[in-house]
């Protein structure tokens, strides 16, 4: 040991967990926040939950890691040979020292997230049969009984209302208020459906919410509230957003209302 310390005078000898150390620091320091474009490969998720993957190019590849509390944040589904942009920062995982990214967000390139995350669900559950018209549940022409699952304070359950009293004076209506946009709506939407089946006192069903963006109208692009609907023992109208608005309740559903008054017209 002297003599390779005399070979090399004024030098500091590391060992090897403090260089990696050192590494990590400098890595951390100077790259803390990064954009890398690249292909996937070598997905897979562990039963932490934790999701690993290779991101590559011609000439390179590095490992991600993408942790499981932060793959709610990525609306599409991720898979081998998807070109994607990753956000994160640089690190090294000690133990092998590897450097990685860690990724906090992750948007495909080309297509927005939330229109690959539409198409890619919308695959998934015409597959399954979700969409077929031998499904479909027919209207009741007079119902007595109309069951409404929107926003207590918002413009489609005034407009469905004004046009069911015009027409329709007598009808009982049912409303189960919900949130119809943002965290937790979805899932409020789906529980109104089963509990309105709980019920068994709406002889139909009008789910759905005024216009809005994509991302506005995105609860009624989850699965959640797509299986609710196709769960649902009493038939469902989507009237969601406006007439050039698409979602996959309007393809999972029994019938698909072009705006909330329509669907009340259509009820009635």
């Amino acid at each position: 040991m002297n003599q390779i310390l005399e070979l090399f005078p004024q030098k500091v000898v590391f060992s090897v967990g403090e260089l990696t150390r050192r590494i990590k620091d400098l890595l951390e320091d100077k790259l803390r926040e990064v954009l890398v474009d690249g292909e996937i490969s070598n997905y897979k998720t562990a039963a932490s939950g934790h999701t690993y993957f290779t991101l590559k190019d011609e000439t390179a590849q590095i490992r991600v890691v993408l942790f499981k509390q932060n793959k709610k944040f990525i609306p599409f589904k991720l898979e081998d040979g998807q070109r994607v942009i990753v956000k994160g920062y640089v690190t090294v995982y000690e133990p092998r020292g590897e450097y990685q990214i860690l990724a906090q967000e992750i948007y495909p390139k080309g297509a927005g997230a939330l229109q690959l995350a539409f198409e890619q669900l919308k695959e998934k559950l015409s597959k399954e049969g979700l969409f077929d018209p031998k499904h479909k549940k027919p209207i009741p022409s007079v119902p007595q009984t109309i069951g409404v699952i929107t926003s207590p304070t918002g413009a489609a359950i005034r407009d469905i209302l004004r046009v069911i009293k015009r027409r329709f004076a007598n009808v009982r209506i049912l409303i189960y208020p919900v949130k119809v946009q943002g965290e937790g709506a979805a899932e409020e939407i789906a529980r109104g459906i089963k509990i309105m089946n709980q019920l068994r006192e709406a002889e139909v069903l009008i789910i759905g919410r005024g216009g809005g963006s994509l991302e506005d109208l995105w609860a009624f692009n989850e699965e959640i509230v797509a299986r609710a609907i196709s769960e649902s023992s009493i038939p469902i109208i989507s009237a969601v957003g406006h007439e050039i608005d698409f979602t996959i309740s309007d393809l999972v559903a029994d019938l698909r209302a072009p705006t909330p008054s329509a669907a009340a017209e259509l009820v009635v």
